[in-house]
């Protein structure tokens, strides 16, 4: 688990606001869940045989003896969520979105982290391909607003419970031919979970399943009408993507579209974002027969692409230097007004030579310095230091604010 500094957390923020601008146009809502379920919630979702549920999640025991989990990912909660307060009666599409930390308990590498941040969407309610072929799009919108380049969108889809027995049996055979050629993990996985195998990154697993058979071989009509709808939609769009027919994903519940944002500057943790379709995951949770599409994004990863310099730490806009303690006492009341006024001020709390003030308001990266004594109170005005160019006038206090333009600030729709 890491600490997120400033000068790092900017980068954070940038990518959480361009979030909610992107997800807000195409009707997307912000959802916050607990970081902390019931470890049943995730059990019934997830998959018991996974990685996640068998090796990664954080369990404990609360004081009443019940068994809680900090969440390992967010659509399990925000199911739950929907459930438990029927947001589905309040439309018949219900488009949300959350930001915020997740849990696992695995070997950290660049890039992933046992506690770790993610954006995620859900659009539930709606099984048209259009729905899936919108997700999508957004994804690449998003992409598109925070600068990133040379991502790859890889599809896939991973059938129903009509034709995915039969490709299972398939598969089956076909591995048990090859079990002496798999790692300990994949030959577990051969009987709980074969479809993981296929996911596997060892050398030699992807060697002996290299001409293992494709799901999108075994699809049912329903199906495969769905993949080709989907991507006849993202051909109108002229969305780039290309078909994987290895990929799968690690949870239980992904039906149909699957899909994965990839890239090759990260070495082996290449997905940058990750989802698909689980049309059966709202019943199997106990709520209606709803279906839904989502994915999530690793803001870590998307840090690392963004080289962490897309945002900065916020500079102060002027800072403020004393002399005298009558000074200092008017700089300290002029700083406070300023900042009510949403312009970012700093001023050095303790008596301090001007040489040393002005030091530290060039490390702070102010672009201007405020310059009071005693004698310029007397005459009601101030010195005020342009730091680009080192040059200098004597303004009216009274004017103080007209020479500065206020921050941004967070306002309420």
């Amino acid at each position: 688990m890491n600490d997120i500094l400033p000068g790092e957390v900017e980068t954070w923020q940038f990518l959480e606001a361009a979030a909610r601008r992107v997800f807000s146009l195409h009707g997307f809502s912000e959802i916050r869940v607990p970081v902390v379920e019931k470890t049943e919630l995730f059990c019934r979702s997830i998959g018991e045989t996974t990685d996640i549920v068998e090796k990664e999640m954080y369990t404990f025991q609360d004081k009443g003896g019940n068994s809680l989990t900090l969440r390992p990912e967010g659509t399990a909660s925000v199911m739950r969520a929907l459930i438990e307060h029927k947001l589905y009666a309040r439309d018949p599409l219900s488009k949300l979105f959350y930001l915020g930390p997740m849990f696992r308990h695995e070997r950290p590498q660049k890039g992933r982290y046992r506690q770790f941040y993610q954006i995620g969407v859900e659009a539930v309610g709606v099984d048209d391909p259009s729905i899936d072929a919108q997700t999508l799009a957004m994804l690449n919108h998003f992409a598109d607003e925070i600068g990133l380049r040379g991502l790859d969108l890889q599809l896939n889809s991973l059938g129903c419970p009509v034709c995915r027995p039969d490709y299972r049996e398939q598969l089956l055979t076909f591995l048990q031919k090859r079990l002496d050629g798999l790692c300990d993990d994949c030959r577990r996985r051969y009987q709980t979970n074969p479809l993981r195998v296929l996911d596997c990154k060892v050398a030699g697993c992807r060697e002996a399943t290299h001409e293992a058979p494709a799901m999108l071989d075994y699809l049912c009509n329903d199906c495969d009408d769905h993949f080709s709808a989907v991507r006849g939609y993202l051909d109108g769009l002229g969305t780039p993507y290309f078909v994987n027919k290895r990929m799968v994903r690690g949870l239980d519940y992904y039906t149909k579209t699957t899909f994965e944002l990839v890239t090759g500057q990260l070495g082996a943790q290449n997905a940058v974002a990750a989802g698909g379709r689980y049309d059966g995951l709202v019943k199997q949770l106990g709520g209606p027969e709803l279906p839904g599409i989502g994915f999530a994004m690793g803001v870590e990863r998307l840090f690392l692409l963004l080289d962490g310099s897309r945002c900065e730490a916020k500079k102060p806009d002027v800072f403020l230097a004393a002399l005298g303690e009558k000074a200092r006492r008017e700089a300290f009341n002029r700083m406070h007004q300023l900042q009510r006024r949403g312009i970012r001020a700093e001023m050095e709390y303790q008596a301090k030579s001007l040489k040393a003030q002005m030091r530290r308001a060039d490390k702070l990266g102010a672009r201007f310095v405020l310059i009071l004594g005693d004698d310029e109170l007397t005459r009601g005005v101030a010195q005020l230091r342009d730091m680009a160019d080192s040059s200098q006038r004597e303004i009216e206090l009274a004017r103080l604010e007209e020479f500065f333009e206020p921050s941004p600030v967070i306002a309420a729709n």
